[in-house]
């Protein structure tokens, strides 16, 4: 056991902090950099990918039960550099480079013990209140939920392994495999990743829909063997018939269009956080025996990712659109009602304030 923490050089004392404190309310505010505590790590923050959930706390102050009621740092996509750990910590050397699961669950209740940590109801993820994000200079972590990255993957792409691990948790719970036919359905970053995973898994067809011709483009440059603009063009006149839906979009009418495309025995995938209730077509899905589930985040989902996104079968990359400073992440959470080809805003807490 180590008593003290293990620092890398010199740190501050402070750190910048982009703070939530209602609709609308973004600041920029200084804080002591936090000391990390048994068997954890202090990261500094190099780069973290926005999320539709972090311009739905900034633009509605809640999401379901979950309710900014205090002041809340956003982001939970980040990647990192160990720069010190605490008492007990061994996993980690201060200058690894690291991509942060960022969700650290009990560890004991029955959903941890059965492996479905991701389920568990006393789960600490970041940006999701009262629990603090990465949108600043350093977090704290378990240091386990701190996974080491390649020199293969830059700083952005190992941000973009927790949307990633979305995809691959989806395609996983849809059970893709070698030959599979997969409907995607939006073409958000989750969509693309989702889109990816599912050629890497086997599929020999993955169409994408979506109503946005740039993101189309996208999925087609990634690997997508079709595209349906259904803006322009009936999904159901296509006669695809998927095995798998991995339903990205969080549309009601999209969902249930594209479920009544399945086929037989075909598996239904609800990745996209829309409403808080669907209507289903359920004579479509019980004449069919379609199996229908949600999915909640991910387990153990970064390995895989790290491997597939190093070997290049996912390109995060090509998802990053627009990069933004610590204090321009009011910018990076509304620039999607500006421009149209954004797909993954970046966040880069080092970066120099701008302007």
């Amino acid at each position: 056991m180590r008593p003290t923490p293990r620092p890398a050089g010199d740190l501050p004392s402070t750190m910048r902090v982009s703070v939530l404190r209602g609709v609308h309310d973004l600041v920029l505010e200084e804080r002591p950099v936090p000391v990390p505590g048994p068997r954890e790590a202090l990261i500094r923050v190099t780069a973290v990918g926005t999320c539709g959930s972090d311009v739905h706390y900034y633009e509605h102050g809640r999401i379901g039960d979950f309710v900014v009621e205090q002041p809340l740092v956003l982001g939970h996509e980040p990647a990192g550099v160990v720069v010190a750990t605490g008492a007990g910590a061994t996993l980690h050397e201060p200058g690894t480079r690291v991509a942060l699961e960022p969700g650290v669950p009990c560890s004991t209740c029955s959903q941890c013990r059965l492996g479905r940590y991701n389920l568990c109801p006393r789960m600490r993820f970041f940006g999701t209140p009262p629990v603090d994000g990465a949108f600043c200079e350093y977090v704290v972590l378990r240091e386990d939920f701190a996974h080491p990255i390649p020199d293969a993957l830059g700083d952005e792409e190992g941000a973009l392994l927790e949307p990633l691990s979305v995809g691959v948790w989806a395609c996983g719970k849809a059970r893709v495999r070698p030959g599979s036919r997969v409907l995607v359905t939006g073409a958000g970053p989750i969509g693309l990743v989702a889109a990816q995973c599912a050629r890497a898994f086997g599929a020999s067809e993955v169409v994408v829909t979506d109503v946005n011709a740039d993101r189309l483009a996208v999925a087609t440059e990634i690997g997508a063997t079709d595209v349906v603009d259904v803006s322009a063009r009936d999904l159901a006149g296509t006669g695809y018939e998927p095995d798998v839906l991995l339903e990205c979009s969080g549309v009601a009418a999209a969902t249930g269009d594209a479920i009544r495309q399945v086929a037989r025995a075909g598996r239904v995938v609800l990745v996209g956080m829309g409403g808080d209730e669907l209507t289903l077509p359920l004579s479509h899905v019980q004449g069919r025996e379609l199996e229908v589930t949600g999915t909640f985040r991910y387990a153990s989902t970064w390995p895989a990712a790290i491997d597939l996104a190093a070997s290049g079968a996912v390109d995060l990359g090509r998802l990053v659109t627009h990069r933004f400073a610590l204090d321009e992440v009011e910018q990076a959470l509304t620039v999607a009602a500006r421009d149209s080809t954004v797909i993954k805003p970046v966040v880069l807490p080092q970066e120099s304030r701008r302007g």
